[in-house]
Protein backbone atom coordinates (compact mmCIF):
# COMPACT_ATOMS: atom_id res chain seq x y z
CA UNK A 1 0.00 0.00 0.00
CA UNK A 2 1.31 3.54 -0.84
CA UNK A 3 0.73 5.86 2.08
CA UNK A 4 2.10 9.37 2.61
CA UNK A 5 2.70 9.39 6.53
CA UNK A 6 3.32 11.56 9.23
CA UNK A 7 3.48 8.78 12.02
CA UNK A 8 4.14 5.51 10.16
CA UNK A 9 0.62 4.44 9.66
CA UNK A 10 -1.31 5.46 6.63
CA UNK A 11 -4.88 7.30 6.91
CA UNK A 12 -7.60 7.95 4.83
CA UNK A 13 -9.02 11.73 4.89
CA UNK A 14 -12.43 13.83 3.67
CA UNK A 15 -12.56 17.26 2.39
CA UNK A 16 -15.82 18.95 1.93
CA UNK A 17 -16.11 21.99 -0.17
CA UNK A 18 -18.40 24.96 0.51
CA UNK A 19 -21.67 25.80 -1.34
CA UNK A 20 -24.30 26.95 0.69
CA UNK A 21 -27.69 25.20 1.30
CA UNK A 22 -27.20 23.49 -2.01
CA UNK A 23 -24.05 22.71 -1.71
CA UNK A 24 -24.46 21.22 1.67
CA UNK A 25 -27.27 18.82 -0.09
CA UNK A 26 -24.90 17.95 -2.90
CA UNK A 27 -22.15 16.80 -0.50
CA UNK A 28 -24.74 14.58 1.31
CA UNK A 29 -25.76 13.03 -1.66
CA UNK A 30 -22.17 12.52 -2.95
CA UNK A 31 -21.08 11.11 0.19
CA UNK A 32 -24.04 8.66 0.17
CA UNK A 33 -22.99 7.17 -3.00
CA UNK A 34 -19.02 7.14 -1.63
CA UNK A 35 -20.58 4.95 1.15
CA UNK A 36 -22.53 2.87 -0.46
CA UNK A 37 -20.83 2.30 -3.32
CA UNK A 38 -17.28 1.79 -2.18
CA UNK A 39 -16.28 -1.56 -0.10
CA UNK A 40 -14.36 -0.57 3.27
CA UNK A 41 -15.39 2.86 3.19
CA UNK A 42 -17.14 4.24 6.58
CA UNK A 43 -17.15 7.72 6.68
CA UNK A 44 -17.73 7.71 10.38
CA UNK A 45 -13.99 6.15 10.72
CA UNK A 46 -11.96 8.03 8.77
CA UNK A 47 -8.60 9.59 10.35
CA UNK A 48 -8.74 13.08 8.86
CA UNK A 49 -12.00 15.37 8.57
CA UNK A 50 -11.66 18.82 6.63
CA UNK A 51 -14.52 21.15 6.20
CA UNK A 52 -15.16 24.73 4.99
CA UNK A 53 -18.18 26.54 4.97
CA UNK A 54 -21.33 24.12 4.76
CA UNK A 55 -18.73 21.16 4.60
CA UNK A 56 -17.48 21.94 7.76
CA UNK A 57 -21.15 21.13 9.02
CA UNK A 58 -20.42 17.97 7.18
CA UNK A 59 -17.11 17.15 8.25
CA UNK A 60 -18.04 18.04 12.02
CA UNK A 61 -20.67 16.13 11.70
CA UNK A 62 -19.38 12.74 10.44
CA UNK A 63 -16.29 13.11 12.85
CA UNK A 64 -18.85 13.24 15.88
CA UNK A 65 -20.21 9.95 14.60
CA UNK A 66 -23.10 11.19 12.67
CA UNK A 67 -23.85 8.84 9.75
CA UNK A 68 -24.02 10.08 7.01
CA UNK A 69 -27.16 8.73 6.30
CA UNK A 70 -28.38 10.27 9.29
CA UNK A 71 -27.77 13.69 8.26
CA UNK A 72 -29.79 12.91 4.44
CA UNK A 73 -32.64 11.89 6.47
CA UNK A 74 -32.34 14.90 8.93
CA UNK A 75 -32.87 17.13 5.52
CA UNK A 76 -36.04 15.52 4.71
CA UNK A 77 -36.98 15.57 8.52
CA UNK A 78 -36.92 11.84 9.06
CA UNK A 79 -34.60 12.15 11.83
CA UNK A 80 -34.54 12.53 15.55
CA UNK A 81 -35.83 15.86 16.23
CA UNK A 82 -32.13 17.10 17.20
CA UNK A 83 -30.32 16.13 13.34
CA UNK A 84 -33.89 17.35 11.66
CA UNK A 85 -33.02 20.93 9.99
CA UNK A 86 -35.29 24.21 9.55
CA UNK A 87 -35.20 27.00 7.34
CA UNK A 88 -35.55 29.25 10.15
CA UNK A 89 -32.04 27.78 11.41
CA UNK A 90 -30.27 29.06 8.59
CA UNK A 91 -32.20 31.99 7.19
CA UNK A 92 -32.66 33.91 10.59
CA UNK A 93 -32.51 37.64 9.63
CA UNK A 94 -29.97 39.42 11.47
CA UNK A 95 -32.01 41.93 13.75
CA UNK A 96 -29.29 43.30 15.59
CA UNK A 97 -27.20 43.96 12.97
CA UNK A 98 -29.57 45.61 11.00
CA UNK A 99 -30.88 47.91 14.32
CA UNK A 100 -27.08 48.62 15.01
CA UNK A 101 -26.73 49.99 11.35
CA UNK A 102 -29.73 51.69 12.00
CA UNK A 103 -28.90 53.60 14.57
CA UNK A 104 -25.59 54.66 13.52
CA UNK A 105 -27.30 56.88 10.64
CA UNK A 106 -27.88 60.18 12.10
CA UNK A 107 -24.18 60.21 13.45
CA UNK A 108 -23.20 59.13 10.01
CA UNK A 109 -24.98 61.94 8.61
CA UNK A 110 -23.83 64.63 10.67
CA UNK A 111 -19.71 63.78 9.91
CA UNK A 112 -20.35 64.06 6.14
CA UNK A 113 -22.17 67.16 6.79
CA UNK A 114 -19.28 68.30 8.79
CA UNK A 115 -16.97 67.52 6.25
CA UNK A 116 -18.13 69.17 3.10
CA UNK A 117 -18.93 72.14 5.24
CA UNK A 118 -15.43 72.47 6.99
CA UNK A 119 -13.72 71.42 3.64
CA UNK A 120 -16.26 71.87 1.00
CA UNK A 121 -13.15 72.48 -2.14
CA UNK A 122 -11.44 69.56 -0.82
CA UNK A 123 -14.71 67.14 -1.77
CA UNK A 124 -17.75 66.93 -3.88
CA UNK A 125 -21.34 66.85 -1.57
CA UNK A 126 -21.63 63.33 -2.48
CA UNK A 127 -18.14 62.12 -1.83
CA UNK A 128 -18.24 63.60 1.62
CA UNK A 129 -21.31 61.15 2.44
CA UNK A 130 -19.48 57.77 0.84
CA UNK A 131 -19.05 56.59 4.13
CA UNK A 132 -22.24 56.10 4.69
CA UNK A 133 -21.49 52.80 3.10
CA UNK A 134 -20.94 51.74 6.82
CA UNK A 135 -24.88 51.86 7.89
CA UNK A 136 -24.98 48.59 5.41
CA UNK A 137 -25.43 45.33 7.02
CA UNK A 138 -22.36 43.10 7.30
CA UNK A 139 -24.74 39.91 6.28
CA UNK A 140 -28.69 39.32 5.76
CA UNK A 141 -28.74 36.70 8.33
CA UNK A 142 -27.54 35.57 11.91
CA UNK A 143 -26.12 32.02 11.73
CA UNK A 144 -26.24 31.53 15.88
CA UNK A 145 -29.31 29.22 15.37
CA UNK A 146 -26.90 26.88 13.04
CA UNK A 147 -24.20 27.12 15.96
CA UNK A 148 -26.51 26.45 18.35
CA UNK A 149 -28.52 23.47 16.09
CA UNK A 150 -24.67 21.81 16.01
CA UNK A 151 -24.36 22.40 19.79
CA UNK A 152 -26.89 20.23 20.74
CA UNK A 153 -26.34 17.54 18.12
CA UNK A 154 -22.55 17.08 18.69
CA UNK A 155 -23.53 17.10 22.57
CA UNK A 156 -26.09 14.41 21.77
CA UNK A 157 -24.17 12.27 19.45
CA UNK A 158 -20.40 12.94 20.45
CA UNK A 159 -18.65 15.91 21.43
CA UNK A 160 -17.94 19.63 20.79
CA UNK A 161 -14.78 19.85 21.89
CA UNK A 162 -11.59 19.21 19.10
CA UNK A 163 -9.89 18.12 22.10
CA UNK A 164 -11.83 14.67 22.94
CA UNK A 165 -12.53 13.55 19.08
CA UNK A 166 -10.55 10.59 18.65
CA UNK A 167 -10.11 11.39 15.31
CA UNK A 168 -8.65 14.72 13.38
CA UNK A 169 -10.94 17.58 12.48
CA UNK A 170 -10.32 20.74 10.83
CA UNK A 171 -12.46 23.59 10.09
CA UNK A 172 -11.20 26.34 8.13
CA UNK A 173 -12.47 29.69 8.60
CA UNK A 174 -10.55 33.30 7.57
CA UNK A 175 -9.68 35.83 10.02
CA UNK A 176 -11.28 39.12 8.51
CA UNK A 177 -9.06 41.57 9.32
CA UNK A 178 -5.30 40.31 8.63
CA UNK A 179 -6.55 37.45 6.02
CA UNK A 180 -5.10 34.70 7.19
CA UNK A 181 -6.55 31.25 7.54
CA UNK A 182 -7.39 29.97 10.80
CA UNK A 183 -7.34 26.27 11.24
CA UNK A 184 -9.85 25.57 14.41
CA UNK A 185 -8.99 22.27 15.69
CA UNK A 186 -5.33 23.00 15.37
CA UNK A 187 -3.42 23.43 18.92
CA UNK A 188 -4.04 27.39 18.54
CA UNK A 189 -7.74 27.34 18.32
CA UNK A 190 -8.47 23.49 19.98
CA UNK A 191 -10.22 25.46 22.71
CA UNK A 192 -12.96 26.93 20.29
CA UNK A 193 -16.00 24.90 20.40
CA UNK A 194 -16.45 22.68 17.26
CA UNK A 195 -19.86 23.98 16.91
CA UNK A 196 -18.79 27.72 17.12
CA UNK A 197 -15.82 27.36 14.63
CA UNK A 198 -18.32 25.86 12.05
CA UNK A 199 -20.53 28.68 12.74
CA UNK A 200 -17.33 31.47 11.48
CA UNK A 201 -16.25 29.01 8.44
CA UNK A 202 -20.25 29.45 7.58
CA UNK A 203 -20.46 33.25 7.97
CA UNK A 204 -20.33 33.94 3.64
CA UNK A 205 -19.69 37.53 3.30
CA UNK A 206 -22.95 39.60 2.52
CA UNK A 207 -25.50 36.67 3.46
CA UNK A 208 -24.23 36.02 6.74
CA UNK A 209 -22.50 38.38 9.33
CA UNK A 210 -18.65 38.07 10.44
CA UNK A 211 -18.20 35.55 13.61
CA UNK A 212 -16.87 37.15 16.85
CA UNK A 213 -14.58 34.72 18.35
CA UNK A 214 -12.20 36.20 21.63
CA UNK A 215 -12.22 39.53 19.58
CA UNK A 216 -11.28 38.88 16.59
CA UNK A 217 -13.84 38.48 13.38
CA UNK A 218 -14.19 35.17 11.51
CA UNK A 219 -15.58 34.73 7.99
CA UNK A 220 -15.77 31.36 5.17
CA UNK A 221 -12.84 29.99 4.77
CA UNK A 222 -13.71 29.68 0.82
CA UNK A 223 -12.70 33.45 1.04
CA UNK A 224 -9.14 32.13 0.56
CA UNK A 225 -9.33 28.70 -0.66
CA UNK A 226 -12.22 26.34 -1.59
CA UNK A 227 -11.32 22.80 -0.50
CA UNK A 228 -8.22 23.07 1.90
CA UNK A 229 -7.47 19.80 0.76
CA UNK A 230 -3.59 20.87 1.95
CA UNK A 231 -4.82 20.56 5.45
CA UNK A 232 -5.67 17.06 5.40
CA UNK A 233 -2.91 16.22 3.30
CA UNK A 234 -0.38 17.71 5.90
CA UNK A 235 -2.35 15.82 8.51
CA UNK A 236 -0.81 12.61 7.02
CA UNK A 237 -3.79 11.68 5.00
CA UNK A 238 -2.54 9.14 2.01
CA UNK A 239 -5.46 8.82 0.52
CA UNK A 240 -8.15 11.50 0.45
CA UNK A 241 -11.86 11.74 -0.70
CA UNK A 242 -12.57 15.39 -1.74
CA UNK A 243 -16.43 16.64 -2.76
CA UNK A 244 -16.56 20.17 -4.30
CA UNK A 245 -20.17 21.36 -5.43
CA UNK A 246 -18.70 24.78 -6.55
CA UNK A 247 -18.37 24.68 -10.87
CA UNK A 248 -18.79 27.20 -12.94
CA UNK A 249 -21.68 26.52 -15.94
CA UNK A 250 -20.92 25.97 -19.72
CA UNK A 251 -24.04 26.92 -21.26
CA UNK A 252 -23.11 25.70 -24.59
CA UNK A 253 -21.62 21.82 -23.30
CA UNK A 254 -24.99 21.94 -21.75
CA UNK A 255 -27.18 22.86 -24.98
CA UNK A 256 -24.98 19.83 -26.72
CA UNK A 257 -25.43 16.92 -24.01
CA UNK A 258 -28.67 17.67 -22.59
CA UNK A 259 -30.39 19.40 -25.49
CA UNK A 260 -32.00 22.10 -23.20
CA UNK A 261 -32.40 25.07 -24.48
CA UNK A 262 -31.05 27.71 -22.45
CA UNK A 263 -30.99 31.93 -22.56
CA UNK A 264 -27.57 33.52 -21.74
CA UNK A 265 -26.41 33.67 -18.10
CA UNK A 266 -27.06 37.47 -18.50
CA UNK A 267 -30.58 37.02 -19.30
CA UNK A 268 -31.04 35.50 -15.41
CA UNK A 269 -29.68 38.96 -13.94
CA UNK A 270 -27.42 39.88 -11.61
CA UNK A 271 -27.56 36.59 -9.47
CA UNK A 272 -26.59 34.35 -12.30
CA UNK A 273 -23.65 36.73 -13.35
CA UNK A 274 -22.43 36.74 -9.56
CA UNK A 275 -22.87 32.95 -9.11
CA UNK A 276 -20.91 32.42 -12.46
CA UNK A 277 -17.84 34.72 -11.24
CA UNK A 278 -17.50 33.47 -7.68
CA UNK A 279 -17.82 29.78 -9.55
CA UNK A 280 -15.27 30.78 -11.74
CA UNK A 281 -12.39 32.55 -9.53
CA UNK A 282 -12.51 29.85 -6.73
CA UNK A 283 -12.93 26.54 -9.30
CA UNK A 284 -9.47 28.26 -11.64
CA UNK A 285 -8.29 28.50 -7.59
CA UNK A 286 -9.02 24.96 -6.99
CA UNK A 287 -7.55 23.57 -9.79
CA UNK A 288 -4.61 24.99 -9.58
CA UNK A 289 -4.07 24.33 -5.67
CA UNK A 290 -5.32 20.54 -6.97
CA UNK A 291 -1.96 20.48 -9.64
CA UNK A 292 0.28 21.46 -6.96
CA UNK A 293 -0.70 18.76 -4.42
CA UNK A 294 0.23 15.83 -6.96
CA UNK A 295 3.73 17.59 -6.59
CA UNK A 296 3.84 18.69 -2.72
CA UNK A 297 2.65 14.87 -2.38
CA UNK A 298 3.53 12.47 -4.46
CA UNK A 299 2.51 9.35 -2.75
CA UNK A 300 -0.84 10.11 -1.75
CA UNK A 301 -3.65 9.29 -3.94
CA UNK A 302 -6.66 11.97 -4.43
CA UNK A 303 -10.67 11.32 -5.29
CA UNK A 304 -12.32 14.44 -6.08
CA UNK A 305 -15.76 14.45 -6.58
CA UNK A 306 -17.53 17.29 -8.07
CA UNK A 307 -20.83 18.29 -10.46
CA UNK A 308 -19.65 18.51 -14.02
CA UNK A 309 -19.58 21.97 -15.96
CA UNK A 310 -22.57 21.15 -17.83
CA UNK A 311 -24.41 20.36 -14.71
CA UNK A 312 -27.18 23.08 -14.76
CA UNK A 313 -29.32 21.43 -12.51
CA UNK A 314 -26.93 22.55 -9.63
CA UNK A 315 -26.30 25.41 -11.08
CA UNK A 316 -29.51 26.72 -11.49
CA UNK A 317 -30.92 25.62 -7.98
CA UNK A 318 -31.78 27.70 -5.30
CA UNK A 319 -29.75 28.56 -2.69
CA UNK A 320 -32.40 29.55 -0.33
CA UNK A 321 -34.82 26.99 -1.02
CA UNK A 322 -35.83 23.88 1.04
CA UNK A 323 -38.25 22.31 -1.25
CA UNK A 324 -35.25 21.00 -3.90
CA UNK A 325 -33.38 19.35 -1.34
CA UNK A 326 -34.42 15.60 -2.44
CA UNK A 327 -33.82 16.41 -6.30
CA UNK A 328 -30.95 17.71 -5.67
CA UNK A 329 -29.40 15.34 -3.52
CA UNK A 330 -30.82 12.34 -5.43
CA UNK A 331 -29.08 14.06 -8.52
CA UNK A 332 -25.75 14.26 -6.69
CA UNK A 333 -26.56 10.59 -5.49
CA UNK A 334 -27.11 9.44 -9.16
CA UNK A 335 -23.59 11.53 -10.42
CA UNK A 336 -21.95 10.36 -8.22
CA UNK A 337 -22.56 6.48 -9.03
CA UNK A 338 -22.01 7.61 -12.48
CA UNK A 339 -18.55 9.08 -11.69
CA UNK A 340 -17.47 5.83 -10.32
CA UNK A 341 -18.86 3.72 -12.33
CA UNK A 342 -17.10 5.78 -15.67
CA UNK A 343 -14.32 5.69 -14.06
CA UNK A 344 -14.05 2.41 -12.16
CA UNK A 345 -10.86 0.67 -13.65
CA UNK A 346 -8.89 3.74 -12.13
CA UNK A 347 -10.84 3.82 -9.25
CA UNK A 348 -10.03 0.13 -8.42
CA UNK A 349 -6.61 0.10 -8.33
CA UNK A 350 -6.38 3.42 -6.33
CA UNK A 351 -8.96 1.72 -3.56
CA UNK A 352 -7.00 -1.18 -3.79
CA UNK A 353 -4.08 0.63 -2.43
CA UNK A 354 -5.73 1.26 0.43
CA UNK A 355 -7.87 -1.82 0.98
CA UNK A 356 -10.83 -0.58 -0.76
CA UNK A 357 -12.63 -1.58 -3.75
CA UNK A 358 -16.01 -0.54 -5.94
CA UNK A 359 -19.31 -2.54 -4.98
CA UNK A 360 -20.39 -3.08 -8.76
CA UNK A 361 -22.55 -5.14 -8.37
CA UNK A 362 -24.52 -1.82 -6.52
CA UNK A 363 -23.33 0.83 -9.19
CA UNK A 364 -25.15 -1.27 -12.13
CA UNK A 365 -28.38 -1.41 -10.37
CA UNK A 366 -30.07 0.94 -12.29
CA UNK A 367 -32.79 1.11 -9.77
CA UNK A 368 -31.03 2.15 -6.98
CA UNK A 369 -32.16 5.27 -5.56
CA UNK A 370 -31.37 7.20 -2.52
CA UNK A 371 -34.46 6.43 -0.92
CA UNK A 372 -34.11 2.97 -1.37
CA UNK A 373 -30.92 2.91 0.57
CA UNK A 374 -32.34 4.96 3.19
CA UNK A 375 -35.00 3.11 3.81
CA UNK A 376 -37.48 5.93 2.96
CA UNK A 377 -40.76 4.43 1.95
CA UNK A 378 -41.22 5.00 -1.93
CA UNK A 379 -44.40 6.48 -3.41
CA UNK A 380 -47.05 4.39 -4.08
CA UNK A 381 -45.78 1.80 -1.32
CA UNK A 382 -47.12 0.45 2.16
CA UNK A 383 -44.62 1.80 4.83
CA UNK A 384 -43.83 -1.69 5.76
CA UNK A 385 -42.35 -2.23 2.36
CA UNK A 386 -39.82 0.70 2.65
CA UNK A 387 -38.54 -0.90 5.54
CA UNK A 388 -38.40 -4.69 4.68
CA UNK A 389 -36.10 -2.92 1.49
CA UNK A 390 -33.78 -1.20 3.92
CA UNK A 391 -33.31 -4.37 5.58
CA UNK A 392 -32.65 -6.02 2.62
CA UNK A 393 -30.20 -3.91 1.17
CA UNK A 394 -28.19 -4.01 4.50
CA UNK A 395 -28.18 -7.45 4.30
CA UNK A 396 -26.83 -7.71 1.05
CA UNK A 397 -23.90 -5.46 1.56
CA UNK A 398 -23.10 -7.49 4.57
CA UNK A 399 -23.10 -10.38 2.60
CA UNK A 400 -21.02 -8.72 -0.24
CA UNK A 401 -18.50 -7.42 2.38
CA UNK A 402 -17.51 -11.08 3.85
CA UNK A 403 -14.90 -12.70 2.07
CA UNK A 404 -15.61 -15.93 0.76
CA UNK A 405 -13.29 -18.66 0.83
CA UNK A 406 -12.49 -22.38 -0.59
CA UNK A 407 -9.66 -24.99 -0.60
CA UNK A 408 -8.51 -26.15 -4.08
CA UNK A 409 -7.32 -29.61 -4.66
CA UNK A 410 -3.92 -28.88 -3.70
CA UNK A 411 -4.30 -27.71 -0.35
CA UNK A 412 -4.54 -23.14 -0.91
CA UNK A 413 -7.04 -21.26 -0.25
CA UNK A 414 -8.52 -19.17 -2.83
CA UNK A 415 -10.92 -16.01 -2.49
CA UNK A 416 -14.05 -16.37 -4.28
CA UNK A 417 -15.62 -12.78 -5.17
CA UNK A 418 -19.16 -12.80 -3.33
CA UNK A 419 -20.64 -11.28 -6.63
CA UNK A 420 -20.35 -15.01 -8.40
CA UNK A 421 -21.85 -16.09 -5.38
CA UNK A 422 -24.66 -14.04 -5.57
CA UNK A 423 -25.47 -14.53 -9.37
CA UNK A 424 -25.93 -18.75 -8.40
CA UNK A 425 -28.37 -17.22 -5.70
CA UNK A 426 -30.00 -15.34 -7.84
CA UNK A 427 -30.23 -18.04 -10.74
CA UNK A 428 -31.83 -20.39 -8.06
Amino acid sequence: MRAMKNNDSPKIGLACAGGVVEGAIYEIGALCALEDSIVGLDLNQLDVYVGVSSGALIASSLANGISIKTLCRGLFGLADEVINISPEVLFKPAVKEYLYRIKRIPELLLHGLRQYLLRPEDASFISSFMNMGSILPAGLFDNDPLRAYLEKAFEKYGTDDFRLLDKVLRVVAVNLDTAEIACFGEPEYAHVPISKAVQASTALPMLYCPVEIEGEYFIDGVARRTVHASVALKEGASLLFAVNPIVPINLELARQKHGVPMRHLVSYGLPAVLSQTFRMLVYSRMRTGFRSYRHQYPDADMILVEPGVDDYTIFFSNIFSFTNRHQVCEHAFQHTRKFLRDHAPILESTLARHGMRLRMRTLLDKNRTLERVLGVPIEGKPEVVGHTEAVLEELEEILEELEWTQVSSNGQRKIVDFTQVQDQVDAC
